[in-house]
């Protein structure tokens, strides 16, 4: 019975002693350094994201907004922005893919950030 008891012992005792290997600090080492590198990369994009909607001003109006103001918006590049202007009135935002002036994926980037009054 002791000699079950020593080996069950030296058994646990490996098992700690393998978990706390130094493989094993090296690997919980770099784990943590690619989280941290990842909170940071993340802490970023939220500090840009936040910087960027403390600028704006709200939705723009298709109908009013200038074309610097229209060149703003992401994707939209001072031709389209133009285009935008030159084309007006507009009775919905959606003309804007309707007329060829924005494809469907450059819409679904601003279509939050504009309206038609």
């Amino acid at each position: 019975m002791v000699k079950v008891a020593i080996k069950v012992s030296m058994a646990m005792f490996l098992l700690v002693l393998c978990g706390c290997s130094p493989s094993s600090t090296d690997s919980l080492q770099r784990r943590t350094a690619d989280a941290t590198a990842a909170a940071k990369r993340d802490a970023g994009a939220i500090a840009r994201g936040v910087a960027e909607g403390l600028t704006r001003k709200g939705p723009l109006n298709i109908n009013e907004a200038s074309a610097t103001q229209l060149a703003t918006l992401p994707g939209v590049t001072s031709q389209q922005a133009t285009m935008i202007v030159e084309h007006r009135p507009y009775t919905s935002t959606h003309d804007l893919v309707r007329r060829h002036i924005l494809s469907p994926a450059e819409f679904d980037r601003v279509k939050a950030q504009i309206f038609v009054k």
